[in-house]
C-alpha cells in the first residue's frame, strides 16, 4: 500500500505589537482530512488534533479483524532508532505470533509506513511503538497525555474519543461526575482512522492537550491498537 509522503509544514504566525498588554484565550481547534498531508496540521501552534480519516484497505482490515477472532492476547513494545532522515523501521518479530495469517505483510507495511511518516513529519531520531489487543478500557477518564505527541489508531474495534475544546472543565479531568452527559459532544475515531493526539509537553500547548480516553467496550468486543510515541 502507497501513500504520497507527508512534508513537514508548519505554520508562521505574525503578531502585530500592541499598545498595551492584552488577555486573550488562545484557540485550539482540530485538523480533519481524508489525506495523510493533513497529519502536518499538527504542527500548527492553534492545532491539537490532526486526524486522517482513512478507509483501511479491505486486506488489512480483514487481518485485524482474523486477529481478533482467535482470541490471543497481544502486547509489544518496540523503541526504534532512526540515524537518518530515510531510515527504515526495523519492525522484525512484530506481531510475529500471527505472521502467518493472511493480511500480515500488508498490516506490517502499514504500519511500518506510518512509523516513518511520523518519525519524518516530527523529526524524531526514537519513537516508542506499542501495538496491543484491549478487552477494557484502558483509560476509561478522559484525561490529557503528559507527552509532546502521540500517533494513535486503531486496525480493528471501537476507535478513541476526544472532545472539542471547550466541552469539559479542564479543572475537572478524571471525575465521573464532570464528564459530558450528551453523546453529541463526545467524538470517536472509526476503526483505521490515524490521529496525532497534542499532550502536554508539546512546547507552547501546555493546558491544551487533547482531552481523550478509551472507549467502554461491550462485553467480549475487544480492540487491535496501535500508538507511536515521539521520544526524542
Amino acid at each position: 500500500m502507497l501513500y504520497q509522503p507527508l512534508s513537514p509544514v508548519g505554520a508562521n504566525l505574525l503578531a502585530k505589537p500592541l499598545l498595551r498588554p492584552t488577555l486573550h484565550k488562545p484557540i485550539r481547534r482540530e485538523a480533519c482530512g481524508p489525506a495523510p498531508i493533513v497529519l502536518a496540521e499538527a504542527l500548527d501552534d492553534e492545532v491539537n488534533l490532526a486526524l486522517w480519516q482513512r478507509q483501511l484497505p479491505a486486506h488489512i482490515a480483514d487481518f485485524g479483524a482474523l486477529l481478533l477472532s482467535l482470541n490471543e492476547p497481544l502486547a509489544e513494545s518496540l523503541s526504534l532508532e532512526f540515524d537518518t532522515e530515510d531510515a527504515e523501521p526495523n519492525l522484525r518479530g512484530l506481531a510475529s505470533g500471527f505472521s502467518d495469517l493472511q493480511g500480515y505483510d500488508g498490516f506490517i507495511a502499514d504500519v511500518a509506513w506510518l512509523v516513518s511518516a511520523f518519525a519524518c513529519l516530527l523529526g524524531a531520531k526514537r519513537v516508542g511503538l506499542r501495538l496491543r489487543v484491549l478487552d477494557k478500557a484502558m483509560c476509561p477518564r478522559f484525561h490529557v497525555d503528559h507527552v509532546p505527541v502521540r500517533l494513535i489508531t486503531t486496525y480493528a474495534g471501537a476507535g478513541s474519543q476526544w472532545l472539542r475544546e471547550g466541552a469539559m472543565d479542564r479543572r475537572q479531568l478524571g471525575q465521573a461526575e464532570a464528564e459530558p452527559k450528551d453523546a453529541a459532544l463526545i467524538q470517536q475515531m472509526a476503526s483505521g482512522e490515524v490521529a496525532l493526539f497534542k499532550g502536554e509537553k508539546w512546547l507552547g500547548n501546555e493546558g491544551f492537550g487533547l482531552i481523550h480516553r478509551s472507549p467502554q467496550p461491550t462485553p467480549g468486543e475487544r480492540r487491535l491498537i496501535l500508538t507511536l510515541d515521539w521520544l526524542g
